[in-house]
């Protein structure tokens, strides 16, 4: 078991150019766009973001965490924020982060609220899972670490911090790139169900609205969490031992009543902090992002919405293109991390 206080960085720049130089080119910067197919083989291949490892990490007390990160590249760099999503950790990006610390950005990758080293700082502070807290703790960690903007680019819970953040306060995001869309939930039209394949992606949310699935969630965490990967990446084929290099993040004393609250909250099964009220208010309404973005949708997702991206288009109102990734599936950026590191570099150009 590796120790993540400790292991090096085994990511050399020729490499990093290597990889860079495959990204397909010639992407245009409006309107839709869809990447090519895998090439033959590739599909259910361990993938560049499957080996790779950080850095040591450093600790940062930001706002009601003392949140656990990895920075790469230069520190007067223009900013990237990784955010992660569930049931994954800052691995994501492993691969990822060094392609952009070689293009001269300061890349820092954080532990979200309830994963690996990042900790509530008091005990009384609700272990609150609902959008407006991730969102709030992004703000928190800039403000932290110095950084006024920043590029943020996301999938998952941490897609959907980066949009709220983009939307509601777009003086501090220089750009952004989305794994999905348009990820901000709104509680009312949650009440409406969805055609039943996908209700069927969403099982697990509805097996945590129960106390069966919470404590089935804490006895078999790493085989629940495991067979989420599969499902969400069904062309995947990553070994047991990048799942199991995140899966230690997952061991966090506050990963199983965030990831309950969460799913909770979004069903209106669990009532919001009052703290996050206005915030939550306000994205009721749903903000529209005025900044440069690029949104990505992995084809194979099973949640990737029809229409290529259209389903959300008028939500983005500033400088915008959309690439579908073919063959590729819910973890975008560790299952296709070069085409996630051009969208940041493309989207930063923007």
């Amino acid at each position: 078991m590796i120790d993540r206080r400790t292991f090096g960085v085994i990511v050399g720049r020729g490499a990093v150019a290597a990889t860079l130089t495959g990204v397909a080119a010639g992407c245009a910067m409006a309107g839709s766009e869809e990447s090519k197919p895998a090439p033959p083989g590739a599909r259910g291949k361990e993938r560049p973001g499957d080996a790779a490892a950080f850095g040591p990490l450093k600790q940062v007390e930001a706002g009601v965490l003392d949140v656990g990160y990895v920075e790469l590249g230069p520190a007067d760099g223009p900013a990237v924020i990784l955010l992660h999503g569930w049931p994954y950790d800052i691995h994501s990006y492993v691969a990822v982060a060094p392609l952009l610390a070689a293009k001269g950005y300061r890349v820092v990758v954080p532990y979200l609220r309830g994963y690996g080293t990042t900790r509530f700082l008091s005990r009384s502070t609700p272990r609150d899972g609902e959008q407006a807290a991730f969102a709030q703790d992004i703000i928190a960690l800039m403000d932290a670490l110095g950084i006024k903007k920043a590029i943020l680019a996301g999938f998952d819970w941490g897609g959907r911090a980066a949009v709220i953040v983009a939307a509601l306060w777009p003086e501090r995001v220089t750009a952004l790139v989305s794994v999905g869309g348009y990820l901000v939930t709104n509680r009312k039209t949650a009440q409406q169900p969805l055609p039943p394949k996908t209700e069927q992606a969403w099982w697990y949310q509805y097996y945590f609205a129960t106390d069966r699935g919470r404590r089935g969630l804490d006895r078999y965490r790493h085989d629940l969490t495991k067979l989420v990967w599969t499902t969400n990446s069904p062309t995947w084929g990553f070994d047991d031992a990048t799942f199991v290099r995140t899966a230690e993040a997952f061991d966090n004393p506050d990963f199983v009543p965030l990831t309950i609250d969460n799913y909770r909250w979004r069903l209106s099964l669990a009532e919001g902090d009052p703290r996050y009220a206005d915030i939550e208010a306000r994205l009721a309404r749903g903000p529209v992002v005025t900044v440069p973005t690029i949104t990505l949708d992995g084809a194979v997702d099973p949640f990737t919405p029809p229409g290529n991206g259209s389903s959300y288009r008028d939500k983005f109102t500033g400088k915008y293109a959309h690439r579908t990734l073919q063959g590729i599936g819910h973890n975008v950026p560790q299952e296709a991390p070069a085409a996630f590191a051009q969208a940041v570099i493309d989207v930063g150009r923007l």
